[in-house]
């Protein structure tokens, strides 16, 4: 199964269901497969970890966990959130990612 996802690496989403409704982040992975994405600040988890190279002390290491992406909206340029469509710029006949809420192209 090959279906667009509305969210890509460094958008900046909303979360809009969950523990962590209402916070902002930007995007810094995208599992395709699974449907998920990890924003940066958002749905934390305590993971404890042995000594290693990265943490030579190890403990109790906070870490964004993984979120649904149905639980995402990306926000447009005017700090909103809308929802995502898809068409062909006119100048470049390229497939853009536009704002439904205010038309303007997502980057």
């Amino acid at each position: 199964m090959n279906a667009k996802l509305h969210v890509k690496k460094g958008d900046t989403v909303v979360v809009i269901a969950g523990d962590s409704r209402g916070q902002q982040g930007k995007v810094l992975e995208v599992i395709v497969d699974k449907n998920r994405a990890i924003v940066e600040g958002v749905n934390m988890v305590s993971k404890h970890t042995k000594p290693n190279a990265k943490h030579p002390q190890g403990g109790i290491i906070k870490q964004e966990a993984s979120i649904h992406i149905s639980n995402l909206k990306v926000v447009d340029g005017t700090g909103k959130p809308t929802r995502i469509g898809r068409k062909i710029d006119a100048k470049t006949d390229k497939l853009v990612r536009y704002s439904k809420k205010s038309g303007e192209a997502i980057k």
